[in-house]
Order: structure tokens, then sequence, then C-alpha cells
């Protein structure tokens, strides 16, 4: 007897949730991921800086963001933002453990993206 019962609980609570929404199902989702953060501008920075070490180039300023390319040691390039630099992936890395990332540009192969900020000299 219970089981007959159930059939209309359904229906009733379907019904509820229709009347609800407007009479529309809407099915919840997940948010979506908040969009990435734009890049900083380069329409002012620091010119021919050179890397203190090779280091990798990074879409963000996480250690396990996607690599685009590297900023070999020795070559230069052009620091972004006029060489303020951003919170990201805590990182121990060229002699020193630090957070804070440059967004730049290398002169050799015009690879653009995030290094680590204790990798390249001033």
């Amino acid at each position: 007897m219970k089981f007959k019962l159930l059939g209309p609980a359904v229906a009733a609570a379907a019904l509820v949730g229709t009347t609800l929404t407007g009479g529309i199902a809407v099915a919840q989702t997940p948010s979506a991921p908040l969009a990435a953060a734009a890049a900083p501008s380069c329409l002012n920075g620091l010119t021919n800086v050179p890397a203190k070490e090779t280091v990798k180039v990074r879409k963000t300023a996480k250690l396990n963001g996607t690599a685009v390319g590297q900023w070999n040691k020795g070559k230069k390039g052009f620091v972004c933002n006029d060489g303020k630099s951003i919170k990201g992936d805590k990182y121990t890395l060229c002699g020193k453990t630090s957070t804070e990332w440059l967004y730049g540009i290398t002169n050799d192969t015009n690879v653009k993206g995030y290094v680590p900020r204790a990798c390249i000299k001033w």
C-alpha cells in the first residue's frame, strides 16, 4: 500500500516544482569558473631585463600553469606593468622563496607570460 501512495506524491512534487519555475524545468549546474584575470598592461615597462636563470614562461602565475616557452639565462626581455609584481603561487627558485611573479615578453623568442620574479635581474 505504501507504494501506491508514492506515485501521487512524486507527481505532486513535480507539479509544485514546475509551478515555482514558471512551467520550465530547471536543472542546477555548477557555476562557471571565473574568467581569468586580464594580463597586466605592457604599455609601460622595463626594457632589456635579463633572466638570472632559464625559467619557464607560463600562462598564469602558477607553478602548474601551462608553459608557453622559456626565458633563457642571460637573455633579455621586457617586463610589463612597470615591473610591478603579481601575487601567485609560492615557489622556491633561483635561490629565493616568493609568491611574486612578473609578466613579460622575451626579446629573442617573443614569448609572453608570467615568470618568477626571483629569476629576473633588476
